[in-house]
């Protein structure tokens, strides 16, 4: 197994308009007809936010957590943090890993009109991490040894396209992938008599493939969906 491909994997799994119509929603909202004036949700208003995990990430045992604050309009703007910190000696084994993202979505399509965190979306996305995996005697550490963890950082940015599906009320699961550039330098090295000694420094310079979501969302707060006989 080529462990420099270990980075670019992590870091990958490391971003409506309402309805048209003539009546008017007893919410505020727009609705198409009279007789479905129960089952629209608000254009705007109400705080809500949502809670999310990465279950990417956890499967690798990153433990993970993420914020989405809905602003207005199907526009979120997102932030989360991943931190691991492992360690074995004696089986010269390391798998670090911290670093977060911040991101802005725009909801789209008839869901997206329904529930604030539903259906399809865009965005965009800026990621800053830092790492040190190791297996075996050979290892790659980000950034500069010993350096701060600004000099360590490693970081990624790119456009996004996924699919929020409701699972319950106010559970659901996001499914998102995105496209952009990964730079930063990394360095190799290997272990002996329990000290690193530095190979080589290199610079990654990766276009493709930067981000990887499948998320647990549980939503708080503000409008969730609607049916018959208002609020669920």
């Amino acid at each position: 197994m080529d462990y420099r491909t270990i980075p670019l994997v992590v870091s990958m799994i490391l971003g409506g308009t309402a309805l048209a119509g003539n009546a008017q929603c007893r919410n505020g909202g727009v609705c198409p007809d009279a007789s479905a004036a129960h089952e629209c949700a608000p254009q705007d208003g109400g705080f809500c936010v949502a809670l999310k995990t990465n279950m990417l990430y956890d499967a690798l045992l990153v433990p993970n957590a993420g914020v989405e604050l809905h602003v207005g309009r199907g526009w979120t703007v997102g932030a989360d943090w991943a931190f691991a910190w492992w360690k074995n000696d004696a089986r010269r084994f390391c798998w670090r890993v911290c670093g977060g993202s911040l991101g802005v979505r725009r909801y789209i399509g008839r869901a997206a009109a329904e529930s604030p965190f539903a259906g399809h979306h865009v965005g965009a996305y800026a990621q800053v991490f830092t790492y040190d995996f190791q297996a075996g005697r050979r290892g790659y550490m980000a950034g500069k040894p010993g350096g701060t963890l600004w000099d360590r950082a490693g970081y990624a940015f790119g456009l996004e396209y996924g699919y929020s599906l409701p699972v319950g009320r106010r559970l659901s699961i996001d499914f998102a992938a995105g496209v952009g550039y990964m730079g930063g330098k990394y360095h190799e090295y290997l272990t002996a008599d329990g000290c690193a000694v530095w190979q080589k420094t290199s610079r990654r310079r990766w276009f493709g493939p930067t981000k990887a979501e499948v998320s647990l969302v549980w939503t708080l707060g503000g409008f969730g969906r609607r049916g018959k006989g208002g609020r669920r």
